[in-house]
C-alpha cells in the first residue's frame, strides 16, 4: 500500500478562546530502566506497550491484539521520551526531566518540546498535543464527530463576543427545517446565557457539544430580516461533506469553476474526482477557463489528498517528476525517515487514485485534470498545513496562484501519530519543501497588498476579509467577487483580511481583523501516517 500522508495544525485558542475571556494482551515486558540518567536514552521500543492500565482486545486499525502489556507510568514516560529524543525536530531543544518524577503521563509529554520563540515572540512549537487513539482513528477515517452541522465563527472571541454561523453540513440538525441555519446568521445566547459576556463554560459545552444527543437552545439572529428565533439543537455524529458548492460561474472572459474545500480527509479522494469532473464536463467537455479553489476553513488533512488535488489542478505536463514536498527530519535522519525506516524520497504529484482508505475502491485509476496554469486561493488564518502545500507546491512548479483573502496560518511542519497504551501523540517529526526547496513560511501566506507588519510569505492577490453577509460561492460574497473581478484585471480594494492574531485587539476595526472558525484538532493540524 501506498504510504500517505496527513497533516493537521491546532490552534491553541480552539475551545479555549472564549474560557481565556469570562484485560492486557501477551508478550513479556522488558526490563526496567535502572534510574534516570541525563543525556543517556535507551530506544523507544524498550518501553512501547508497557501501559499502566492496559487495554485488551483487537486493535481496530490492525485487526490483531493490542500489544499492551503491565506497566507504570514512568514506563510510558520513558517511551515519549526516548521516542521524542529520537524523531522530535528540534530534540536538542527539549529540557531533560526525570521520567519517574511525574505521575501525569500528558503532563510529561506537554513538556516534551522546545521553549523557544519566534522573532516575534510567539512560541515555536504551537502544535504539540495529543487523541484519544480510539476517537483518533474514528475521526480520521471519516471526519466523523458530535456536533449540529454548523460550524461557528468568533468575530470576536472576548468579551463583547460575536458568533455567527460560518458554514453547515449538509443533512445534519443545522439545516433541518426547524433550524434552517444560514451563514452569517448570529448566535445571541445559549441555554439562557448571553454570547456577548456569558459564562464561557455554558457557551463552551453548548457550542461545542462533547458527544450525541445533547440538547441545547439557541437565540439566532438573522442579519437581513432583522428576526430572532429560537432553536432546539440536538446533536449527532457529524460526517463532514469536505467538498461543496461545485459550480460554474459564467463571465463576460471565460467561465470560472469555483468550489469549498474544507478537509483533507479520507472521504475527500472521491468528492475533489466528482468536482474536477463536473467541472470539466462543463460547455459540452470545453471545462472552464480558471479555477477558485475555496480552501478558507480548511485546516489540513492528509497530504496524499492534497497532492492530487495539485496535480488535478496543473496536470501532468507542469508536475510529471516533479517535487510535490520532500520532508526533511532532525539531524540524526538526514537521509532515513525514522518512522517508516525507509529511505527519504520526495512525495510526488500523485496522478492516479490511491484506493482505500481514500476512496473506498481501486488504486491505479487515472485522476481527472484541468491543466491550468494559474489557480486563485481563497484564504483565511485557517488555512493550514496541507492547505498551504498546495499553495507552496503549486508554486514550485511554476502554476500563478492568486491568493485572495487573508494570511494562512503558516505550517510548513508535519509529524506521524503515534500510539502508546491508548493515547495517540503528535509532535513535530519534519519540515516541507517544494520542488525548488522551500518551505519557510511560518508567518503565513499573505496577498500581495497586505500591510508589511503583518505579513508572511507574499503571493499574489488581495487582503480581503471574510464576508458573512453572502453566502459561499455567491458570486457578489467579497473575497470570490474579488476574485472575478482581478482576474479582470480589476485593482484590489484597500486591504482589509489580515493575520488572526490581529483578532479583538483594541479599537481594532472588525472588518481588519481574521475570525477565528474552530474545528476539532485533528481537522486543524498537519500529520502524517506510515
Amino acid at each position: 500500500m501506498n504510504k500517505t500522508t496527513l497533516r493537521i495544525l491546532v490552534f491553541s485558542w480552539l475551545l479555549t478562546s472564549l474560557s481565556a475571556c469570562g484485560g492486557s494482551g501477551g508478550g513479556a515486558a522488558p526490563p526496567p530502566q535502572d534510574g534516570w540518567e541525563p543525556g543517556v536514552f535507551l530506544p523507544a521500543s524498550t518501553f512501547a506497550a508497557n501501559c499502566q492500565a492496559p487495554r485488551s482486545g483487537i486493535d481496530p486499525q490492525t485487526g490483531q491484539p493490542y500489544p499492551d502489556v503491565q506497566g507504570t507510568t514512568t514506563d510510558e514516560n520513558n517511551f515519549l521520551r526516548s521516542f521524542s529524543n529520537d524523531t522530535y525536530l528540534w530534540y536538542s531543544e527539549i529540557d531533560d526531566r526525570d521520567p519517574s518524577a511525574y505521575t501525569d503521563v500528558l503532563a510529561y509529554f506537554g513538556l516534551l518540546k522546545t521553549t523557544a520563540t519566534t522573532p516575534s515572540g510567539a512560541p515555536k512549537d504551537k502544535f504539540h498535543f495529543t487523541y484519544d487513539t480510539d476517537d483518533w482513528y474514528q475521526l480520521s477515517q471519516s471526519g466523523a464527530s458530535a456536533g449540529y452541522g454548523a460550524v461557528w465563527a468568533l468575530l470576536a472571541a472576548a468579551p463583547p463576543r460575536k458568533i455567527v454561523v460560518a458554514y453547515t453540513e449538509p443533512n445534519t440538525p443545522a439545516v433541518a427545517p426547524a433550524a434552517n441555519l444560514v451563514r452569517g446568521e448570529e448566535i445571541i445566547s445559549v441555554d439562557g446565557t448571553n454570547v456577548v459576556d456569558g459564562d464561557p463554560a455554558v457557551l463552551n459545552a453548548a457550542l461545542w457539544p462533547e458527544s450525541a444527543g445533547e440538547t441545547h437552545t439557541f437565540v439566532v439572529l438573522n442579519p437581513t430580516s432583522g428576526v430572532t428565533r429560537l432553536v432546539s439543537l440536538t446533536s449527532e455524529i457529524i460526517t463532514s461533506a469536505p467538498v461543496q458548492n461545485t459550480e460554474v460561474l459564467e463571465t463576460l472572459s471565460g467561465d470560472v469553476g469555483y468550489f469549498l474545500f474544507n478537509d483533507h480527509i479520507a472521504t475527500a479522494e472521491q468528492a475533489l474526482i466528482d468536482a474536477i469532473n463536473q467541472l470539466n464536463a462543463n460547455n459540452g467537455g470545453q471545462g472552464i477557463d480558471d479555477l477558485v479553489l475555496d480552501i478558507r476553513y480548511n485546516g489540513g488533512g492528509y497530504l496524499a489528498i492534497a497532492s492530487e488535488l495539485a496535480y488535478m489542478i496543473a496536470g501532468p505536463a507542469a508536475t510529471a517528476g516533479q517535487t510535490f514536498e520532500l520532508l526533511q527530519f532532525n539531524d540524526k535522519h538526514p537521509a532515513t525517515n525514522p518512522i517508516t525506516g525507509q529511505s527519504i524520497a520526495p512525495t510526488p504529484f500523485y496522478s492516479q487514485t490511491l484506493g482505500s482508505p481514500f476512496n473506498g475502491g481501486p488504486a491505479g485509476q487515472a485522476l481527472p485534470t484541468l491543466n491550468l496554469s494559474r489557480v486563485f486561493v481563497l484564504t483565511g488564518g485557517g488555512t493550514c498545513s496541507a492547505s498551504e502545500s498546495i499553495i507552496n507546491s503549486l508554486r514550485g512548479v511554476g502554476v500563478e496562484v492568486i491568493q485572495i483573502g487573508s494570511t494562512t496560518c503558516g505550517k510548513p511542519y508535519g509529524f506521524y501519530p503515534q500510539d502508546n497504551c491508548g493515547t495517540t501523540y503528535f509532535t513535530i517529526q519534519f519540515r516541507g519543501v517544494n520542488a525548488v526547496g522551500f518551505g519557510d513560511y511560518t508567518d503565513g501566506f499573505s496577498a500581495g497588498n497586505t500591510p508589511a507588519s503583518t505579513a508572511g510569505t507574499v503571493v499574489p492577490g488581495c487582503s480581503v476579509a471574510d464576508d458573512f453577509t453572502k453566502p459561499l460561492g455567491d458570486p457578489t460574497e467579497e473575497r470570490l467577487s474579488v476574485a472575478l473581478a482581478y482576474r479582470d484585471g480589476v485593482s484590489c480594494p484597500a486591504p482589509s483580511g489580515f493575520a488572526p492574531d490581529t483578532l479583538g485587539k483594541p479599537g481594532e476595526s472588525p472588518a481588519q481583523a481574521d475570525v477565528i472558525v474552530p474545528k476539532s484538532i485533528w481537522r486543524s493540524n498537519r500529520i502524517m501516517t506510515p
